[in-house]
């Protein structure tokens, strides 16, 4: 999990600011317990049935319980980390499993599977396989349109661009350096703390942001055009 100082020291080149480059340092090895991830961020028509269902407030640029015209397999947007928390209770309820947000050890495992690429696809940047800033689309684009060329290890698609995921963890610049000498198992992150962490940078955000070891981090009850989430179930 995170950076090695050669991807560090790339991503500066490729026009990160280097202090949050730092904190994704140092790289270390993380164990995790076995998860089964959505393939896909949720998108608007999943959240439609959520906020019929509870009454949920729709997200900003919705008519009343309906989505904008023709982006019912656009990822959701416009939702707080409140929001997709909530969305994850009601999915447990309704479903009787343990649906919830991923960790950010999750998050980026499923993203980079276990040989350390830099992208979910490999270690060159292809502006072909996510919708990033480098596309100029400008907005969402259906969820899977850059699959199975844009894919995760694992088959996940939309890891990098597209929306900023939604993370469980509290966000720290230093999590990371404390982690040194110490076995990490399935990490949530530290106890305290206003933000939460969000991954996978967006269409607004370019190539260095985009990596699979990004860290940004947002207020729980902040929505943007281009933040979302998905979920994860724990098999047990």
């Amino acid at each position: 999990m995170g950076s090695t100082r050669a991807q560090a020291n790339q991503a500066v080149k490729d026009g990160l600011n280097k202090d949050w480059v730092t904190r994704e340092q140092p790289q270390h090895t993380v164990e995790l317990t076995d998860y089964f991830i959505g393939k896909y961020p949720v998108t608007n028509s999943e959240y439609q049935l959520f906020i019929q269902e509870v009454g949920q407030p729709s997200p900003r640029g919705w008519s009343g319980s309906q989505f904008p015209e023709q982006k019912g397999a656009h990822p959701v947007i416009n939702v707080s980390w409140e929001d997709a928390q909530a969305y994850c209770d009601w999915l447990g309820k309704k479903t009787g499993k343990n649906y919830h947000l991923l960790t950010e050890a999750e998050w980026e495992k499923a993203a980079r599977g276990a040989d350390l690429r830099i992208y979910p696809w490999g270690d060159a940047f292809d502006p072909g396989k996510a919708n990033t800033a480098e596309s100029s689309i400008g907005g969402t684009t259906p969820v899977g349109q850059y699959s199975p060329q844009g894919d995760s290890p694992y088959g996940c698609a939309d890891m990098a661009g597209n929306v900023w995921e939604w993370c469980q963890d509290r966000y720290d610049e230093k999590e990371y350096a404390r982690r040194q000498g110490s076995a990490v198992i399935d990490p949530t992150g530290p106890e305290t703390g206003q933000t939460r962490v969000v991954r996978g940078g967006s269409w607004h955000y370019n190539r260095g942001d985009v990596r699979c070891a990004s860290r940004f981090r947002y207020h729980p009850v902040i929505f943007a055009s281009d933040l979302g989430f998905r979920v994860v179930l724990s098999p047990i």
